[in-house]
C-alpha cells in the first residue's frame, strides 16, 4: 500500500504538471466558444497627463511688475481627466489661467498659464503640483525668475581692458575707452582713478552725471618709466548698479632700439689719379636712440674711411666723414663700406665707387689779355668738364695768378673741358667771366 501510494502520488505530480497548461488552453477554447466578448475582460478607460515642459524661466522682471508664460497641458489617454488643483509653493508665482478645477477630455489639450511678480530684485524659484485624477496622479512644474530694480542706470567699458603690448621707455601710446550708461536711469559718477606706474588718465572729471544710454569717452596711456612688465587699473565709482567699475591695464616696457643711416647710399669719389688719393664726404644719422659707432671697414684697400671711433650719435642728429680713395691701377673700383655699431640692425653699408686714371700726359696752357681796369691785383682760372655743354666751373689756380699766362697740368686724358678767366682788384671784387673756351679736347694715351 505504501508503494502504491507512492505511485499515485506519483500520477498525481505528472498530471498537475502536464494538466494545469491543458487547463488553461481548454478555458480559453471555452471563452471562445461561449462568444464572451473581450472587453469584460479588458482594463478601464483612463486619462494620462503631460506637460510640454517640465520647468518655465521667466528671465528678468522688474521688481512689481509681471509676467506670463503658458504651458501645454495634454491628456493622451483614453478618458477625460481631471485637474483638481494647482498648488505653488511661493506667492511670486500663481496660476491664472484655466480656473480649476477643469476637466480635459481624452486626447485633448490646454493651456496653463503661470504668472510671475516679483517684490524685489534677486533670484525667485518655486514648484507648481498640478493634481488630477490622471493615471500619473501630481505633476510637478519647475519655474524659476529674476527679479530687477525699478529702472536703475548700469556703467559699460568699452573695451573692457586694455593691453598696450610693447612699448619703448620714453614713449608713450594712448587708447581710447568708452564709458556708457546701459541703464534706465541717470548714473552719477563721483570719482574716477588711475593706478600702476605708467599709466595715465586724461579726459574724464568728476562728478559727471550720465543720463540712460549716453555715453563718453577718455583716454588711457601707457608710458612707462623703466623696462619690464607692469600693471594697473582705471576705477570708476558712482550710484549704478555696479557702483565701482574696473578696467584692467598691462602693458611691458622696452628699451629704446637706435637706428643708424649713411648717405648717400652710394658715395662717388670720382676718377683719382693713380697713385694720388681723392676725397668724398658722406654723413651718419642716428634716429629712436643714441647709437654708438664702434667701427668702420671697406672690403677693398684703395678705399679706407676717416672718422674719429668710437663715437656716440644723439639721438636725430648727425656726424660727417670721409672716404678716402687711393686707386694702385687705372679702372673703375668700388668697395662696400660697413658702419658697426649700437643700432638695429647692427651694421650699415654704404656703397662706394671710384676710378683710377693714368697720370696726365697733357696740359692745357692759357693766356689772356690783361685787364683795363684799375688797381688789378690780379686773375684766377676756372675749369668745367663739357659733356655736350659746359657743366659747374671751378676754380683751379690755388694761389691768386698775378699775370696773363696759366698752366692747366691736371688734366685726364681723353677728357673735354671748358675753361674762363677773372679779374680780382686790390679790394677782393672779382669780376664776371671773360670769354669761355669750350669743348677743348684733352687727347687720350
Amino acid at each position: 500500500m505504501m508503494t502504491g501510494h507512492r505511485q499515485a502520488g506519483s500520477r498525481d505530480a505528472k498530471w498537475r504538471a502536464a494538466g494545469i497548461p491543458l487547463l488553461l488552453l481548454g478555458l480559453a477554447s471555452l471563452v471562445g466558444c461561449q462568444g464572451v466578448s473581450a472587453g469584460s475582460h479588458s482594463q478601464q478607460p483612463t486619462g494620462s497627463l503631460a506637460l510640454g515642459s517640465g520647468s518655465l524661466a521667466f528671465g528678468s522682471v522688474t521688481a512689481g511688475n509681471s509676467k506670463t508664460l503658458t504651458v501645454a497641458a495634454t491628456n493622451s489617454g483614453t478618458a477625460s481627466v481631471t485637474i483638481s488643483s494647482a498648488s505653488v509653493s511661493t506667492q511670486y508665482f500663481s496660476l491664472t489661467a484655466p480656473g480649476l478645477p477643469m476637466v480635459i477630455g481624452a486626447g485633448g489639450s490646454t493651456n496653463l498659464t503661470i504668472k510671475f511678480t516679483p517684490n524685489a530684485a534677486g533670484a525667485f524659484n518655486a514648484t507648481v503640483a498640478i493634481a488630477s485624477d490622471a493615471s500619473n496622479g501630481v505633476m510637478n512644474l519647475s519655474l524659476t525668475g529674476n527679479g530687477t530694480s525699478a529702472a536703475v542706470g548700469q556703467l559699460a567699458l568699452s573695451p573692457t581692458s586694455e593691453d598696450f603690448g610693447s612699448v619703448t621707455v620714453g614713449s608713450r601710446q594712448p587708447q581710447t575707452v568708452t564709458l556708457t550708461n546701459t541703464g534706465g536711469a541717470s548714473v552719477n559718477i563721483s570719482q574716477a582713478s588711475i593706478s600702476g606706474a605708467g599709466f595715465q588718465l586724461m579726459g574724464i572729471t568728476a562728478p559727471l552725471t550720465l543720463q540712460a544710454s549716453e555715453s563718453t569717452t577718455f583716454t588711457v596711456a601707457f608710458a612707462p618709466p623703466q623696462t619690464g612688465q607692469a600693471s594697473g587699473t582705471v576705477t570708476i565709482t558712482s550710484d549704478g548698479a555696479n557702483p565701482t567699475l574696473t578696467m584692467g591695464l598691462s602693458g611691458t616696457g622696452t628699451a629704446a632700439v637706435g637706428q643708424l643711416a649713411a648717405t648717400p647710399a652710394t658715395l662717388g669719389v670720382g676718377s683719382v689719379v693713380v697713385g694720388n688719393s681723392g676725397t668724398a664726404s658722406g654723413s651718419l644719422t642716428a634716429s629712436g636712440a643714441n647709437v654708438t659707432v664702434t667701427a668702420a671697414n671697406t672690403n677693398n684697400s684703395a678705399f679706407s674711411v676717416s672718422l674719429s671711433l668710437p663715437v656716440t650719435i644723439p639721438a636725430g642728429q648727425s656726424i660727417p666723414f670721409t672716404v678716402v680713395f687711393s686707386p694702385q691701377t687705372t679702372g673703375a673700383a668700388s668697395a662696400t663700406l660697413t658702419f658697426t655699431s649700437t643700432a638695429q640692425p647692427s651694421t650699415t653699408t654704404e656703397t662706394l665707387t671710384g676710378k683710377g686714371t693714368s697720370a696726365p700726359t697733357h696740359s692745357v696752357n692759357l693766356s689772356w689779355k690783361a685787364s683795363t681796369s684799375q688797381n688789378i691785383s690780379g686773375y684766377n682760372i676756372y675749369r668745367a668738364l663739357y659733356v655736350n655743354s659746359c657743366g659747374s666751373f671751378s676754380r683751379i689756380n690755388p694761389l691768386l695768378n698775378t699775370g696773363t699766362l696759366y698752366t692747366d697740368s691736371s688734366v685726364i686724358d681723353g677728357t673735354s673741358y671748358c675753361y674762363a678767366a677773372t679779374a680780382v682788384d686790390s679790394g677782393n671784387a672779382e669780376s664776371g667771366y671773360s670769354n669761355i673756351v669750350s669743348n677743348l679736347q684733352i687727347p687720350g694715351q
